[in-house]
Order: structure tokens, then C-alpha cells, then sequence
């Protein structure tokens, strides 16, 4: 529990310190020239190059699970499914009621003799 406070504690630090360097960046940006542009203008560049990554990334990755999962099978062939494991498990009933049966005979007919 203490880790999963620490961890808490540094998260939120890191996400404040981020969001602050964040804002003198796009805000108050120091004169440095990336790829040709200034740093302001590259954060937005990067920051809208990142959102519309994550964004179909996702995308790709629902196509992908979409393209692969193979199809459910038809609710008729479930149905007959558990209709022979039915059957399977009535038919066990019985016989095993049958055993019961034969046995609980044979033990009243050695009590009479």
C-alpha cells in the first residue's frame, strides 16, 4: 500500500511538472528553432501528431481484433450442443440410479437371508 501511495505521489508531481513545461512551451516558448520552425510551434506539431497516432492506433488495432476473432458459432449449434450433454447427463442418471437400484436389492435380499 505505501509503493502504491509513492507511486501516486510521483505520478502526480510528473503530470504537474509535465503540464507546466507543457505551457511555458506553447506559451512563453524560448527562442529555439526545431526542424526549421520555432518550439512552440513544433510542441503543437508533435502533440497533434501523437493525438491522431493514438487515436488510429486504436482504430487499427479494433480493425485488426475484428479481422481476426473468428465468428461466434450459430445459436443452433449451441443449442445442439447442450442437448447431447443433456442427454449425456440423463442417460448417467440413470444408469447410475439403475447401479443404485440393483445394489440397495441385493443388500435387502442378503438382510432377509
Amino acid at each position: 500500500m505505501v509503493n502504491d501511495k509513492v507511486m501516486g505521489v510521483v505520478l502526480l508531481i510528473v503530470s504537474i511538472v509535465a503540464i507546466l513545461v507543457y505551457g511555458w512551451l506553447v506559451f512563453f516558448p524560448p527562442q529555439i528553432s526545431i526542424m526549421g520552425t520555432t518550439i512552440d510551434i513544433f510542441v503543437l506539431k508533435l502533440t497533434g501528431f501523437v493525438a491522431v497516432l493514438a487515436l488510429f492506433g486504436i482504430l487499427a488495432w479494433i480493425g485488426y481484433t475484428l479481422a481476426t476473432t473468428p465468428p461466434p458459432k450459430p445459436i443452433e449449434e449451441i443449442e445442439k450442443e447442450i442437448e447431447e450433454e443433456l442427454k449425456k447427463l440423463e442417460a448417467e442418471i440413470r444408469e447410475q440410479k439403475q447401479k443404485n437400484d440393483i445394489e440397495s436389492q441385493e443388500k435387502e435380499q442378503r438382510n432377509q437371508g
